[in-house]
């Protein structure tokens, strides 16, 4: 298992590569990118702040999580970066191996949004004219 929390650019061919199993028939992964607009405004770059320590705690019990939900998880890679970001940059990568897809597509998508609801990092948007900080749900 690797679960991490970085303040440089993301590795993700290494995410991925943490990721794979003998095992597994199937690595899927979620890579959160940061994007230009925000519900209609143009974004200049992002700023996630978090308390390292529980920010790393709790992305390993959602990887524990995981697995406990779906026993077949080989593998799981989860990388979170932190401090400022520009548009484009990679900010979160998620990785399983399973040996079935349907395992490894909902394993995935479990992690990431469970990782927005409970890990503690906190996203703020800058804007042309300002700041906001970003509610934790989509």
């Amino acid at each position: 298992m690797l679960i991490d929390l970085v303040d440089h650019a993301i590795d993700v061919a290494a995410v991925l590569q943490a990721a794979e199993s003998d095992e597994a028939g199937a690595v899927n992964a979620f890579i959160g990118t940061v994007r230009n607009r925000s519900d209609g405004r143009r974004v200049v770059r992002l700023h996630y702040e978090a308390y390292p320590p529980m920010a790393v705690h709790q992305l390993r019990r959602v990887a524990e999580l995981a697995q406990e939900k779906w026993p077949m998880l080989r593998q799981v890679a989860v990388v979170h970066r932190h401090g400022t970001l520009e548009i484009g940059d990679v900010a979160v990568v998620v990785a399983v191996s399973t040996p079935h897809r349907a395992d490894s597509f909902a394993a995935c998508q479990y992690i990431i949004d469970t990782l927005k609801e409970v890990v503690p990092i906190w996203k703020k948007e800058e804007y042309e004219d300002g700041t906001v900080w970003v509610a934790a749900h989509p």
